[in-house]
């Protein structure tokens, strides 16, 4: 929680705070980004108005760090006109809720996404698995061409040269997609 008001950050830590979750709470987006750089966390709950550097800052400094740039940042503020949240969002807010803060449906909303960051990163990293293995196969069907483009030179048969044709047709519409 990184909020300037010392009463709401013990407010979150102690409506947050269970079993499996603990609360980290700064004063402002210097000691978070501090924190950040010692500390792991899932999920930031995060002030936009703050002296020494506010939300929106902070934010745009953890979504230019590749090590944080997938940080869920929800934003707890006094702001709601549409000016705000629209700079908010721009800048990486996750998502964005209004003070006075209902801990109940913060918690479930913490929770959501959190959930849903989790499965982002389950995406990312199937998608990335999934590039080096499409890769790794590229690489095996790139070599079994240029062997069988040599076999169709030293042996120009018609069936070996129209394979080798079909081959390179076939893997350059993969390259394609």
């Amino acid at each position: 929680m990184v909020d300037d008001d010392p009463i709401l950050r013990e407010f979150a830590a102690a409506n947050l705070k269970s079993e499996k979750v603990s609360v980290v709470t700064a004063a402002d987006g210097s000691e978070a980004l501090h924190l950040l750089s010692r500390l792991e966390f899932d999920i930031a709950l995060v002030d936009l108005d703050m002296p020494v550097m506010d939300g929106f800052e902070l934010m745009g400094i953890v979504r230019a760090d590749p090590a944080l740039t997938h940080l869920p940042i929800v934003v707890a503020t006094g702001r709601d006109d549409m000016e705000s949240v629209d700079k908010a969002y721009a800048g990486g807010a996750t998502s964005f809720v209004v003070k006075p803060l209902n801990w109940r449906l913060i918690e479930h909303q913490l929770s959501y996404v959190l959930r849903a960051s989790r499965e982002e990163a389950l995406v990312r990293r199937t998608l990335k698995t999934l590039q080096q293995k499409n890769t790794a196969h590229r690489e095996v069907i790139d070599r079994t061409l240029k062997r069988l483009e040599r076999a169709a030179e030293q042996y120009p048969s018609g069936e070996l040269k129209e394979l080798a044709f079909e081959l390179t047709a076939a893997v350059e519409m993969v390259n394609r997609l």
